[in-house]
């Protein structure tokens, strides 16, 4: 995603008052590169750290043998507690001839040395958007396939509209209420049958890329002899404190959900271990009130608590304060001047009950938001708050001011106005 931003840069080289501007690239560099900064954040979930911390880490297939043993390498280990944290799996739907004229997903994608000519990605969510727009800037012709009526379905429509229309500035055919039906593969082309209603699409490809969803890994490691219980999303099922249907097994991150997201999984992580360690004296009910996520295209799309939908989904009650970015002079400065930042109150108050940032930094700004849903507070205090000009937070502030421009104390304003006239006169 970096590396295809700076190419993207240098075609807006005139937006930076520059004449012109050029680089090139072989992609099988660019892939290496992606591999170097893996590795060095390797380090930070090796197994020397753990080591290091005092854990005892042992490397192999892990299999329940009963509530309390799991076995390794032949090796059978007793504990008062055990935590599943086994993670998901890309979803490849049962599409005929799919497997037969291949396919790549998010987990073997970063072997590839030769970049497609062409390139279809099937799937409109994060990881299908993030993908299709990193592709679409490297040079590759890229054709985005969604069954919803909109690419990013989980966003508020104008966040999708936006997305879509930068998409298609770029060069993506993006190609919505498609559902692919077959594939096949002629020599080295790949051919995609989509249904659109009552139109049939083929879409010609070198490559295809399968981004629609992940599944939760749930089989192979003895859950199902155990009779572990599973939600209807096929995820573990676990209750308020993490646990399975057996109280002293645990589960967390994407194989329990409800969300697929690194820091969720970090979350629900510390609530596990602290009811394993300590739920005899006290139990911690897990906290999803306040999570945040992001997608990293551009516009980079951020949002914590509820949106448009979610709220009517729900029937909350709720009042709508947006603020342009395209009005902020940081923004206007680095010629990044799209996007907003959209707030939801609740009806009369200052109670903040979601936040969609679109823009660039969107997940850094959201973080704002998410510390104030957190600790209850409202948009008057994000007001009182000095912001440093010029930076793109300040678009925080401006949305707050929005809302109280909205919201002024009408009676008060005519005393105050009484008042200088008084004193005027």
């Amino acid at each position: 995603i970096r590396s295809a931003k700076f190419v993207n840069h240098t075609q807006r080289a005139k937006e930076f008052g520059m004449d012109e501007a050029s680089t090139s690239f072989r992609f099988e560099r660019i892939m290496d590169r992606v591999h170097e900064v893996i590795k060095e954040i390797e380090p930070h979930d090796s197994v020397e750290r753990y080591t290091q911390l005092g854990v005892e880490c042992m490397q192999g297939e892990g299999k329940l043998i009963s509530p309390w043993e799991v076995e390794v390498n032949g090796q059978r280990l007793t504990a008062r507690h055990i935590v599943l944290a086994t993670g998901a799996r890309p979803f490849v739907p049962p599409i005929p001839g799919l497997a037969e004229a291949g396919y790549r997903t998010s987990d073997d994608l970063w072997e590839m040395r030769e970049q497609p000519k062409r390139l279809a990605v099937l799937g409109g969510g994060p990881i299908g958007s993030e993908l299709t727009q990193s592709f679409a800037r490297l040079g590759t012709e890229v054709t985005q396939i969604e069954m919803m009526p909109r690419i990013m379905i989980r966003e508020d429509e104008d966040v999708s509209e936006l997305v879509t229309e930068r998409f298609i500035a770029e060069g993506v055919n993006v190609l919505t209420s498609a559902r692919a039906v077959a594939v096949r593969a002629e020599g080295d082309e790949k051919i995609i049958t989509c249904e659109r209603g009552d139109e049939t699409i083929e879409v010609r490809c070198d490559e295809i890329l399968v981004a629609v969803g992940r599944a939760a890994r749930v089989e192979g490691f003895g859950a199902e002899e155990l009779g572990i219980e599973l939600t209807q999303r096929k995820t573990i099922a676990v209750d308020e404190f993490l646990r399975t249907n057996y109280p002293n097994i645990f589960a967390v991150g994407d194989v329990a959900g409800p969300y697929q997201f690194t820091h969720t999984a970090a979350h629900m992580a510390w609530f596990a271990a602290v009811n394993a360690l300590f739920g005899d004296l006290k139990k911690f009910k897990v906290d999803y009130r306040v999570v945040p996520w992001a997608t990293f295209c551009e516009p980079e799309v951020a949002r914590v608590g509820l949106n448009e939908s979610d709220a009517k989904a729900q029937n909350i009650p709720y009042e709508i304060t947006k603020f342009e970015i395209d009005e902020l002079d940081r923004a206007i400065a680095d010629s990044e001047a799209h996007g907003f930042v959209k707030v939801l109150t609740v009806p009369g108050k200052d109670t903040i009950l979601g936040v969609t940032i679109v823009g660039e930094h969107a997940g850094d700004l959201i973080a704002e938001y998410v510390l104030a849903m957190k600790y209850k507070l409202g948009l008057n205090k994000i007001l009182g708050t000095i912001h440093i000009y010029p930076t793109l937070a300040e678009a925080n502030k401006y949305v707050a001011g929005n809302w109280k421009r909205a919201h002024a104390p009408e009676g008060l304003l005519r005393w105050v106005q009484r008042y200088h006239d008084w004193r005027r006169g």
